[in-house]
């Protein structure tokens, strides 16, 4: 893979990752205010940056799959980590946002 393209791969990688993990933390701080139109906003955002983020991910596996081997640096292993990462705190807050919502019916059915 061309050393450019390897290096927009990486760095997209890093930049949405980071991205879908700000916007996941920001969903559950309104789910905790109870802005769950806004949680739900982030959430979409987040899963919008984490597809965006598997393009570069697919982008460099199709170019190792074709015999253009990427250099497995610091680099590229910090941005699988941002993405997985990313990943994890996305499907953990939606978890955490459903939590919210219910106590919120069971606050507002007493």
């Amino acid at each position: 893979m061309e050393e450019q393209q390897s290096l927009e791969a990486i760095m997209g990688l890093i930049m949405y990752g980071g991205n879908a993990k700000s916007d996941a933390m920001e969903a559950i701080q309104a789910a905790k205010k109870g802005d769950f139109e806004l949680a739900d906003k982030k959430i979409a955002d987040a899963e919008n940056s984490l597809t965006e983020a598997h393009h570069s991910q697919t982008n460099m596996l199709t170019q190792e799959a074709q015999g253009k081997h990427v250099a497995v640096t610091l680099l590229t292993v910090h941005s699988q980590d941002h993405l997985m990462t990313a990943i994890a705190v996305t499907d953990l807050a939606k978890e955490v946002i459903d939590v919210y919502r219910r106590m919120a019916e069971m606050a507002s059915e007493k």
